[in-house]
């Protein structure tokens, strides 16, 4: 038995690895993809890239791990089922279910890690990975110098570089306008050709320029000799120096970003919840204060004869007043009625965003329990799925995979964004995708272990065979 399991084991590990990485690497690859604009030319060095790479491969995660586990559970039954072994195993007197309970073990206790994870490492990876997406993208562009435009990255400069060479540092046709506003921009410099470069300490930007030409212009020395005076420089090289540590990425504080919702674990999700809930309560609480200002009684008579002979509301009430005096009263009305109606109106759109922050404050917090369970309710699926189809490889179990966690993961933001919107309840709308995909698990569990040929192409051709032979009779 310890042999079977063992094997059962060495065929779930390997391949489980393999798609894990190749998930990982594919949902990179499309954050890459995404970001490429605001990561290429604003000269990142190496490890900001690898950085953010890595903090955006821990966020990928939550939806690498359920497909792996899905993936690979096809894969490791559909060889087993191919190659014959499960036949062996059934000969053997062991049931299907006898010989998934390695895989159960496994797959639980990847479940825990799973949530431990969820819970206290993925806050902190979302909070290192959004405060850094976020300085990467304020980023400006380190493409300082583009060809054929004037380009205003250094203060105080107006730079035109005509063209360049393939390498991006041999510059052909350089004019610079030094801006000064005290010298009326008269400044200007012209050079055939150049070479540009960092400083090693990354502080400057040096241009060397050759075979070119500075003209400035200065006003006369005192009130007798006003005329200005043009002074031109010819040179065989120099070189102008430009200070870019402004250009250099600057971290925000990550303390600005801990107040969403995905940087936060149970604990903090819990407290935060119970603390929009006493702003809600008190929120009520002021809004009746607020409103009672606006509500006018009458004084009732102690005696109860009083009080039985009271006088009973006249609808024709304004039709007895002069046109003055209704005018002043509906004036009036109106009046209050538009300050109730903006008094409540400002205070309803903040109960609505409090109560709207409540349901993804709970969202959140049953997304670090969904994650374990997709991985359980998703091997549900793929161990039997693989013992039916019996087909290895990266083939068929690939494209039956992908339908089935495409199927879940649809599911699954619709009814996170229902959430969101305030359409369904926290806990149904993050649990709805495991709740429906579950009784699939069941049922193709149930098949597997009877041997059901649910997906034999030959039942289903006889099968269509025989009804329209009947129906042609």
């Amino acid at each position: 038995m310890k042999k079977i399991h063992l094997l059962i084991l060495k065929s779930f590990i390997r391949p489980f690895l393999v798609t894990f990485l190749i998930v990982m690497f594919v949902l990179l690859m499309l954050f890459l993809f995404k970001y490429i604009d605001d990561l290429i030319g604003k000269g990142f060095e190496w490890y900001i890239i690898l950085e953010l790479m890595l903090y955006a491969s821990a966020t990928n995660v939550a939806m690498a791990l359920p497909l792996s586990v899905l993936l690979s559970s096809i894969m490791t039954y559909g060889s087993l089922g191919e190659n014959y072994e499960l036949v062996a195993i059934k000969a053997a007197g062991i049931s299907l279910r006898r010989a998934m309970y390695p895989m159960v073990v496994i797959i639980t206790i990847l479940s825990v890690a799973a949530f431990i994870f969820s819970d206290y490492m993925l806050p902190l990876a979302n909070l290192k990975y959004y405060s850094l997406l976020y300085d990467a993208r304020q980023q400006k562009s380190a493409n300082f110098l583009p060809e054929g435009v004037f380009s205003s990255s250094f203060p105080g400069y107006s730079i035109r570089v005509k063209t360049k060479d393939a390498d991006g540092q041999t510059l052909h046709g350089v004019m610079i306008y030094f801006k000064n506003q005290a010298e009326n921009n008269t400044d200007v410099l012209l050079a055939q050709e150049g070479k540009m470069y960092r400083t090693p300490n990354g502080q400057f930007l040096v241009l060397k320029l050759k075979n070119g030409v500075k003209y400035m212009e200065t006003p006369g020395e005192n009130n007798f000799n006003a005329r200005e005076r043009l002074t031109r420089y010819r040179f065989k090289e120099t070189e102008q120096k430009f200070d870019i540590s402004d250009l250099k990425i600057h971290r925000t504080d990550e303390s600005e970003f801990k107040t969403a919702y995905q940087m936060m674990d149970l604990k903090q999700l819990k407290n935060n919840e119970a603390l929009t809930l006493r702003q809600i309560d008190s929120g009520v609480k002021v809004n009746y204060k607020l409103i009672t200002g606006y509500m006018k009684y009458f004084s009732m008579p102690s005696s109860s004869a009083g009080v039985k002979n009271y006088v009973r509301y006249n609808k024709n009430t304004l039709a007895a007043l002069n046109r003055n005096d209704e005018r002043s009263i509906l004036q009036n009305a109106t009046s209050e009625a538009h300050s109730v109606q903006d008094l409540v109106k400002g205070r309803s759109e903040r109960h609505v965003e409090l109560k709207k922050n409540v349901q993804r404050a709970d969202l959140e917090y049953q997304k670090k329990f969904t994650l374990s369970a997709a991985c359980i309710a998703l091997f549900l699926i793929g161990a039997p799925l693989g013992a039916i189809i019996r087909r290895g490889g990266l083939g068929l179990p690939v494209v039956v995979s992908v339908i089935f966690f495409l199927i879940f993961y649809i599911i699954s933001t619709i009814g996170e964004k229902s959430v969101k919107d305030g359409d369904l309840s926290p806990v149904i709308g993050s649990w709805i995708a495991i709740v429906i995909i579950t009784p699939i698990g069941v049922f193709l569990s149930y098949k597997a272990a009877t041997d059901s040929a649910i997906f034999d192409v030959d039942l289903y051709k006889r099968f269509f065979g025989r009804l329209f032979k009947r129906k042609a009779v």
